[in-house]
């Protein structure tokens, strides 16, 4: 029998752990209900995303809409009764000793999450966000519209999307037209300027001031990131300063090769590789695109556990002039164990019939399909850990999309998936041409992403005063002849990411994800010796960077994986790689590639990524996956290009 203090003890215990049990219980309802309420806002905001960056007539879709729906899905987050709930659920949790893992985790997300978008105290806070958000949606309708283009040799005006300006300048062999057609690209910022951009940047800055921050892009980087804008410009001047030699001594050799006028913005990208994207273009058929990289995915072992995902690829007038990866469906795991599959859109803005498309598209598809892939496999207990938006650290999510972007420019891919009309493969002389005309300028792509988060920095840090179409176009200017040594080939007002809400001060997202691609890259070639069509690929980015969604911070993902902490040093010592050891390297593995092909089996008759693929043209669908395979979807996107090009004059 038990003494008075031990039956009154026990009594006391009893009802302690009752009491805990009943918290628990209310937190899971909590949660539960917190999850479905986010899933439905979500998705609402992400379809009005989609019908209005893709301009569809089918179904009801308005930038008033699309305001409408992100302001409601974002209240849900600023809600600070909800912020107060979870927190307190959380706390309460802390006291029990044995706590259901999923439901503090989850809580704990919820938390960051409501704290990126809580606007706290004061009430104008939200007007201004809504404000915001309302003339974001006006500029880029505004901006999906703009009549862009160039006038050609003949006097004539051809429009054009910033996406084939840039194609243009990259492969045209008359001058006067990459000239033109760098102004064409010039010109989109007076337009955005003079269309609200400054307003917004003004708004922007008000609220991140409001909310006690710095500025808007301090603001941004702590949300998404988890550390302030002081400590990335740490990490980024250390780059800028350590690359600065290598962009100098580049631009030298452009000028020594092709003479001064080479390092004019509209001749670079041709004089560094114009004639060789043409040897090439003939092993880079667009209508095989698709094909390709879902061939390359599967020798990988990707898969994409029953997603759905919706493809958008060509260019078209009204469209959104940049590729992109949304998830109206983010994937996850409910509360009864089953799991919810992701249902992806992404987009590209192929052309065809240019000259270089098909590089061009099978580098955007290897990309945007790893967003998918990896948001896809994101394994958590609620959707808030596998959407893009922050607490979603940027350079996490970008590490995933370009390391599997950045294959198509590997020799032994090449020699798998470059294939020209006969099915031969790309010959080595092409690559090897490709090499000693671009490799000694690769630093040139690091410095162009490193001005964008200069200029954004010194936008966001302008008095408001200044903050006026003339001062802002001088800024970019400057931005440019600092960093890049000169005019950029895309002038730094024509990056789309600048204008909209969800990829503002987003840019040193890819260039820290760039330094991770090459710490990867590095640990699978030490680990594996080869990372092209390695079944390993696949299965170990699944464990190591993708199944833990942003319930872990991006710089412990990186070196939980390659055991360092990240840095840049892989990424510049590959810029070092003499012309003549990179050849050797990459001779040897385009060798080894096109030995295992002639000794191994036929390519499969059909792929299986554990997916539904749906092709689509704007409203009008071309093919399904789920009537006769993946291969047969292909080959009705195949079809449905040879006719656009046959068709258009």
């Amino acid at each position: 029998l038990l003494s008075r203090r031990g039956l009154a003890n026990n009594i006391s215990t009893s009802t302690t752990m009752s009491s805990l049990s009943t918290t628990a219980d209310a937190a899971q309802n909590f949660v539960n209900s917190f999850n479905v309420l986010y899933a439905e806002k979500h998705k609402a905001f992400e379809e009005q995303f989609w019908g209005t960056k893709m301009n569809l007539s089918e179904g009801e879709y308005s930038t008033d809409l699309l305001a409408s729906t992100k302001s409601d899905m974002e209240a849900l987050l600023a809600d600070n009764d909800m912020l107060q709930k979870a927190k307190g659920y959380l706390n309460a949790l802390d006291e029990c000793k044995e706590v259901d893992e999923d439901l503090a985790k989850t809580l704990g997300v919820i938390v960051r999450s409501c704290q990126c978008y809580n606007m706290g105290d004061d009430p104008s806070a939200q007007d201004i966000r809504n404000k915001t958000s309302k003339l974001e949606g006006e500029l880029g309708e505004k901006r999906n519209f703009m009549k862009l283009g160039y006038t050609n040799s003949s006097g004539k005006f051809v429009e054009s999307s910033s996406v084939a300006l840039r194609n243009k300048m990259r492969t045209s062999n008359d001058e006067s037209d990459r000239k033109a057609a760098y102004e064409g690209l010039r010109s989109i910022g007076p337009f955005v300027c003079s269309n609200g951009f400054c307003d917004i940047v003004k708004l922007r800055n008000q609220l991140a001031k409001s909310l006690g921050k710095e500025d808007y892009y301090d603001y941004t980087i702590q949300n998404a990131e988890g550390f302030s804008k002081k400590r990335l410009f740490e990490i980024l001047d250390d780059l800028e300063e350590k690359t600065r030699p290598l962009m100098q001594q580049a631009r030298e050799e452009l000028s020594e090769r092709h003479g001064v006028a080479a390092l004019e913005p509209h001749n670079m990208g041709f004089m560094m590789a114009g004639s060789v994207i043409q040897k090439m273009d003939p092993y880079f058929p667009f209508s095989k695109s698709v094909e390709m990289y879902a061939r390359s995915y599967a020798a990988m072992k990707i898969d994409y556990k029953g997603a759905e995902m919706c493809l958008d690829l060509l260019d078209r007038k009204g469209k959104y002039s940049n590729g992109f990866c949304h998830w109206p469906v983010p994937a996850w795991v409910k509360p009864d164990g089953s799991w919810q599959p992701s249902r992806t859109n992404f987009t590209s803005l192929a052309d065809p019939s240019a000259v270089g498309s098909g590089h061009t598209a099978l580098i955007t598809l290897m990309h945007e399909a790893g967003h998918a892939a990896h948001f896809a496999n994101i394994k958590q207990p609620s959707p808030l850990f596998s959407q893009e938006r922050a607490p979603t650290s940027v350079a996490y999510a970008e590490n995933q999309s370009m390391f599997l972007d950045s294959l198509v420019e590997d020799a032994a891919w090449m020699a798998h998936y470059a294939r020209n009309s006969n099915g031969d493969p790309i010959p080595f002389d092409i690559v090897e041409e490709r090499i000693k005309s671009t490799h000694p300028f690769a630093v040139f792509q690091l410095r162009a992403m490193l001005a964008v988060s200069y200029f954004e920095k010194a936008l966001y840090e302008l008095p408001d005063e200044e903050v006026t179409p003339e001062r802002v176009m001088q800024l970019a200017d400057e931005v440019e002849k600092s960093i890049q040594g000169g005019f950029s080939p895309r002038p730094l007002l024509s990056v789309p990411h600048i204008l909209s809400d969800e990829a503002s001060c987003y840019y040193q997202g890819y260039t820290l994800a760039e330094m991770s691609v090459h710490q990867t890259r590095e640990w699978f070639k030490k680990q594996y010796g080869f990372i092209v069509d390695n079944p390993k690929v696949g299965p170990t980015l699944e464990k190591a960077y993708w199944e833990c969604g942003n319930s872990k911070n991006f710089l412990d993902i990186v070196r939980d994986l390659t055991g360092k902490d990240l840095s840049g040093d892989a990424w510049t010592a590959a810029l070092k790689e003499s012309v003549e050891d990179r050849i050797t390297r990459e001779r040897a593995e385009y060798d080894e590639m096109i030995s295992k092909l002639s000794s191994g089996d036929a390519e499969e008759n059909d792929i299986d990524l554990n997916m539904v693929v749906e092709f689509k043209d704007g409203d009008e669908l071309i093919g399904n996956s789920s009537n006769g395979g993946l291969l047969s979807a292909c080959k009705k996107f195949e079809a449905f290009v040879a006719s656009k090009m046959s068709s258009d004059p």
